[in-house]
């Protein structure tokens, strides 16, 4: 008797390459079961996970498949130009992520720099978004977070959630800066009550809160300058 084909719905949930990327991280995936995320769906006579496989071969692997043209691709039974588009542009993002050097972050090396690098993005906002920078060693920009939105309060922005990022970006150092939507952005007794704080928890655990920039329209205040910290 014939050994039954597994579809991708007979496996059990802990056992789907979706749920277990959710659930353990994508590093506990297999090559195999990342392009089957990829496929998403399989054809009529064979499951996404058979279907991924039978790329991987095709190509002898990851390598010679972030090689492979669309043509290529598309002649393999089962990878219609959806599936071949998906996997392709998957690549494309890796290969610029890999491309990614140091030089083509933004540096900061004064309040000026942090408020022309978020100017325009947060200006024209019509409601307060804290923002967070986190710097590597070099003060280059390695990430941005939006960790609230709301009027500022010491209570609501919460260090945990300021520094939670910068543990996972491994940042040496943080700028802050939120907006005012009157577009005037003198201090508030809140925005100084906030900038001590994180400063203070700063302190205690090795990352430097360089700056705390508030935008206004087409000014800003940074709060270092002002000595509030």
């Amino acid at each position: 008797m014939p050994q039954k084909t597994l579809m991708i719905r007979d496996y059990h949930d802990e056992d789907k390459p979706r749920e277990r990327f959710i659930n353990q991280g994508p590093q506990s995936l297999s090559n195999q079961e990342l392009i089957a995320i990829l496929l998403r769906t399989g054809s009529k006579e064979e499951s996404v996970i058979n279907l991924a496989n039978k790329l991987l071969q095709e190509f002898n692997g990851l390598r010679s498949l972030k090689e492979a043209s669309f043509d290529e691709m598309t002649s393999i039974k089962g990878i219609g130009h959806a599936k071949a588009v998906q996997v392709l542009a998957a690549v494309e993002v890796g290969r610029r992520i890999a491309n990614i050097t140091f030089e083509d972050r933004f540096t900061i090396r004064s309040p000026e720099d942090g408020a022309t690098f978020l100017m325009n993005e947060m200006r024209f906002l019509t409601q307060e978004h804290f923002v967070a920078l986190y710097l590597n060693t070099k003060n280059q920009i390695i990430h941005q977070q939006t960790i609230f939105i709301g009027s500022l309060n010491s209570s609501i922005v919460h260090p945990r959630e300021v520094f939670k990022e910068a543990f996972k970006r491994s940042a040496a150092s943080i700028i802050c800066a939120h907006n005012h939507p009157s577009g005037d952005p003198s201090p508030s007794k809140e925005d100084i009550d906030v900038t001590r704080r994180l400063v203070e928890c700063g302190k205690m655990i090795g990352i430097e809160v360089l700056d705390h920039l508030i935008i206004g329209e087409k000014k800003y205040v940074s709060l270092k300058e002002k000595g509030y910290m």
